[in-house]
């Protein structure tokens, strides 16, 4: 019998203090698991700055400014559930492989993006719908090659052929960075899929990582492990991309129902990091029909005084850059 051609190894790590397994895909290929859920899987390695916590991280000194300027009473606002006025709530993500058409993709940013061909699958979940008129991110998870690759604006041409504003490739395995300067899918050069809360996390009972969150006004600069910015605007006090947030340790979660619970939780020990520009305290999840919407609303009652931003710049980036 001929040997595969990738070994496959499961590694599991262990969390500390919460004792709940995370599949790490080091040399692995991950289960794809029920609705592609990917078994717990949590992209990059553990000193990865998505997969860093900040509990003891320090306090920048500009955090009530900067937390000012963003709206200290406006709600968190979870931007992903069950549903929305009866479609898909979220940014979704699609489980390919080896098997999976891998098609060009003209960008109208080409000079910023990773020019490859992307495996696109024939029925592919764009966020927003095939109709949609948002930033229709395409995320693509390839278990085997251990790679992410992401879109943003992505459209079927009437040809078949794809094309995007642009769009960005991670290697899964290891901690790398777009060039600095250079976007990605998103404003910040950041990749999106490893900041989604995602539903088979949270039922786990724990969220292992960062997540991703929007503000409307960002000041004309980035920290890491953003690479890009995207505004003209120079006020001191506006936060920059790839700034991150905790809920204060103070800030009592117990009350809050289960789901959002365990994203609180991940909100004190992970944070949240800036990746777009979009509505003040948003925050990103995947769509799925397991979502419980008024649980998830409940984060509502979490609002901006109820944040401090880490130091900015902290940890040491722990990110090599990408060729």
């Amino acid at each position: 019998m001929r040997a595969k051609r990738q070994i496959l190894v499961a590694v599991v790590l262990v969390l500390a203090g919460g004792g709940v397994a995370v599949s790490q895909w080091i040399g692995a290929e991950p289960s794809q698991g029920p609705e592609d859920d990917l078994a717990g899987f949590r992209p990059f390695r553990p000193n990865d700055p998505w997969n860093t916590p900040v509990t003891k991280a320090p306090v920048d000194p500009s955090s009530d400014a900067i937390v000012a300027t963003i709206g200290l009473d406006r709600p968190l606002h979870p931007d992903f559930g069950a549903s929305y006025r009866l479609r898909p709530h979220g940014i979704p993500y699609n489980v390919v492989g080896p098997q999976t058409k891998r098609v060009p993709v003209d960008f109208y940013y080409p000079a910023e993006s990773d020019l490859a061909d992307y495996p696109l699958p024939e029925k592919v979940r764009i966020e927003g719908g095939e109709k949609g008129t948002g930033d229709r991110h395409v995320l693509l998870v390839d278990r085997q090659e251990a790679r992410l690759y992401e879109l943003f604006d992505a459209h079927r041409k009437p040809d078949g052929r794809w094309k995007a504003g642009s769009g960005a490739i991670f290697d899964l395995r290891n901690n790398t960075k777009r060039p600095q300067g250079w976007t990605s899918a998103d404003a910040a050069g950041l990749p999106i899929f490893p900041g989604l809360a995602r539903y088979d996390e949270v039922a786990r009972g724990e969220i292992a990582h960062a997540l991703r969150f929007t503000v409307v006004r960002t000041r004309a600069a980035s920290v890491p492990p953003a690479t890009h910015k995207a505004s003209r605007l120079t006020d001191p006090n506006l936060p920059p991309m790839g700034m991150r947030v905790r809920l204060k340790a103070s800030i009592p979660i117990d009350d809050l129902p289960p789901q959002a619970r365990v994203i609180a939780r991940a909100l004190k020990t992970y944070g949240m990091l800036l990746a777009d520009n979009g509505g003040d305290w948003f925050i990103s999840g995947t769509p799925d029909r397991r979502w419980d919407d008024h649980d998830i609303a409940s984060l509502k009652r979490l609002r901006g005084r109820d944040f401090e931003v880490v130091k900015l710049g902290w940890p040491l980036d722990n990110l090599s850059i990408s060729p």
